[in-house]
């Protein structure tokens, strides 16, 4: 992994680095220009994550940039993840956004090949897929280590941020995912988070997959939870989310509680999923997804004895670069 981190420094490098239990949340930027509405989501989670996520146009959704959002929250006092997707952009942009956001001091990137436009909110948009999400893991690391475009030139200074990607554990074919982060973990990724983890049979023998081929040394896994807070959101994950398997007995304790309990009785089973996951063997930490719901975080991480964290350096500084022009050794 990048850069060692000093002991009990903040933030997601050093709690991966020190083997401390990492946890990362979300945040979905607004669908407008208002940036107040992105703090008041960041400002439940200071103090309680490593970093969070910034959303870039989730579920092929409009929304503020993930670049502006990652500044948002930093000022905010939350250390950003910058997710960047190949759906909107071509090689060219790709390459320039990440540019941008080791210039701009943004410590962390998940790199995702992105949900197809028909999905979204404009289902006729072009989508680009110049990359793919591997690809786009290759590209970020070549930046970083070696100092150079995909065209082969040499960049004047390099980024730092920490690399990501993302994995499901529970998509067919299920022999093929620990193989796909072993290629993504050749590529570059550092960490992955991956989708909900409800069934945990199935993700106890990706996770078996993934040491097995000797991923866990490479690329830490950070593991998906969330509360599920209605019976329409049990609905939701079963039919509309790919990949999502939600076990009997999981959905049997939400459907088996009078209406007015479900919402505790999803955010008890979330509490139940982070404590499980904090004592499972090769797991690194929890991405807790909980969009709309950011101010409940505090609570489930308090109730799982997983919060809060170390004070991590989120307020913008003068971040150190290598210049490439005073260490050309680097660049080839």
């Amino acid at each position: 992994m990048s850069g060692d981190a000093a002991p009990g420094e903040g933030g997601l490098r050093a709690a991966l680095a020190a083997g401390r239990f990492a946890v990362t949340a979300e945040i979905g930027p607004p669908r407008g220009a208002d940036p107040e509405a992105l703090v008041r989501k960041a400002e439940f989670l200071r103090g309680w994550v490593d970093a969070a996520n910034v959303t870039d146009n989730q579920g092929a959704n409009v929304r503020m940039s993930s670049i502006a959002g990652s500044l948002l929250a930093r000022r905010a006092g939350v250390e950003p993840v910058m997710q960047l997707t190949c759906r909107d952009r071509n090689r060219l942009a790709l390459q320039s956004d990440l540019l941008a956001a080791g210039a701009l001091g943004i410590p962390n990137v998940l790199l995702l090949t992105g949900d197809h436009p028909r999905f979204g909110d404009h289902p006729g948009a072009k989508p680009v897929f110049d990359l793919d999400g591997v690809q786009l893991v290759e590209t970020a690391r070549t930046l970083r280590d070696d100092g150079e475009l995909m065209s082969g030139a040499a960049l004047s200074a390099r980024p730092d941020w920490l690399i990501g990607t993302v994995e499901n554990p529970f998509a067919p074919p299920l022999g093929f995912r620990a193989r796909r982060l072993a290629k993504k973990a050749a590529a570059g990724a550092e960490f992955v988070q991956t989708q909900y983890v409800y069934d945990f049979d199935v993700f106890e023998r990706w996770l078996g997959g993934v040491r097995e081929l000797g991923v866990l040394e490479r690329c830490k896994v950070i593991a998906g939870v969330g509360p599920i807070r209605s019976l329409r959101a049990l609905d939701h994950l079963r039919t509309a989310v790919p990949g999502v398997h939600i076990p009997g007995d999981v959905e049997r304790r939400l459907r088996g509680v009078p209406a007015d309990r479900v919402a505790e009785e999803g955010v008890r089973l979330c509490v139940e999923a982070v404590q499980r996951l904090a004592e499972t063997p090769g797991v690194a930490g929890v991405h807790l997804m909980a969009l709309g719901y950011e101010h409940g975080v505090p609570d489930i991480l308090r109730r799982a004895g997983v919060g809060p964290r170390p004070p991590a350096a989120t307020a913008p500084s003068d971040h150190p670069r290598h210049d490439l022009r005073e260490d050309s050794g680097h660049a080839r």
